[in-house]
């Protein structure tokens, strides 16, 4: 394959108008382009340049037809008028027209298959593995993973991995943060639910309900998320405020029942070295002492 033989900016001009117009639709019918003198001399920017258009050119000759220029050629077949006429009217290739009614024939359909693209990174049975191991173990990490994944020589980058959990609904969230409940009294917890589940409403008219908890005096110390772009973390808006040795907390003690709310105790008021720890031996004399005034309210 060799570069055609040019003459000067004015045949460059011509030859890329043919071209363009689709006149010229093979390598080798370009023309051996000479001099004057019947020599022959290439001008390489000059041929060059027709070479790149040449490739661009066939390049834009391979997009595919749109739907309206398939049933165009669709709707002047009808009207038997020739391939050539077809193809010169709607100024297309005679053998485009020629395949598209042939495709029409044959399967009945105009509309684009699908290009198949690249092939995929990963097969079936790695795409189950990676949601066996969110599933068995949700806290891993993507990197984690890829490294599982090399174990079976599937070596594939963290966006590949991220991408088949975001096409199976995976997102990554924080943890919520729940009380601890052991395997024993998650089993008490539901049996009970189970024997209480069809008392009628005057048995928890009866119930007292009773709680501690620690409640910062400065703000949550819980984790949060925030909305920013890159280099923008200490942007005051994105920052969480904070004091030395956490701004303290108290510990406290209610009760409720189903007419309202009983009386709010703090710990440290009912320590004897005025701490807000809470232990079985606090608890005791705290229900002792209010339980039964709460219950008469």
């Amino acid at each position: 394959m060799c570069l055609p033989l040019v003459k000067g900016p004015k045949v460059m001009g011509q030859l890329a108008s043919q071209l363009f117009h689709g006149q010229v639709c093979d390598i080798l019918s370009l023309p051996q382009l000479q001099c004057a003198d019947k020599r022959p001399r290439v001008h390489f920017k000059c041929a060059i340049c027709i070479w790149n258009l040449l490739l661009s050119t066939l390049k834009m000759r391979s997009k595919e037809l749109s739907l309206s220029v398939k049933q165009a050629i669709i709707r002047l077949k009808k009207q038997n008028k020739p391939i050539r006429e077809i193809a010169r009217t709607l100024g297309v290739d005679k053998t485009t027209v020629w395949n598209i009614l042939k495709k029409k024939e044959r399967t009945g359909e105009l509309s684009n298959t699908k290009r198949p693209g690249r092939p995929r990174k990963t097969t079936v049975v790695d795409d189950r593995r990676i949601l066996s191991l969110v599933n068995k173990t949700p806290v891993t990490t993507v990197g984690q993973i890829k490294n599982t994944l090399q174990e079976v020589d599937v070596c594939v980058p963290k966006s590949t991995i991220k991408r088949r959990l975001h096409q199976n609904e995976y997102r990554g969230f924080t943890t919520r943060c729940k009380p601890l409940v052991s395997l024993k009294n998650r089993t008490a917890r539901l049996e009970f639910a189970k024997q209480h589940l069809t008392k009628p409403s005057q048995f928890w008219h009866k119930i007292l309900w009773t709680d501690e908890i620690k409640i910062n005096l400065y703000q949550s110390d819980g984790k949060r998320r925030v909305w920013r772009r890159k280099g923008t973390a200490h942007d005051p808006k994105h920052t969480t405020s904070s004091v030395k040795h956490g701004g303290g907390s108290v510990m406290v003690w209610a009760c409720m029942a189903a007419n309202g709310t009983g009386s709010l105790v703090f710990i440290d008021d009912v320590t004897a070295d005025k701490s807000s720890r809470m232990n079985s031996e606090v608890f005791r004399p705290l229900l002792s002492a209010h339980i039964q005034s709460n219950a008469a309210e």
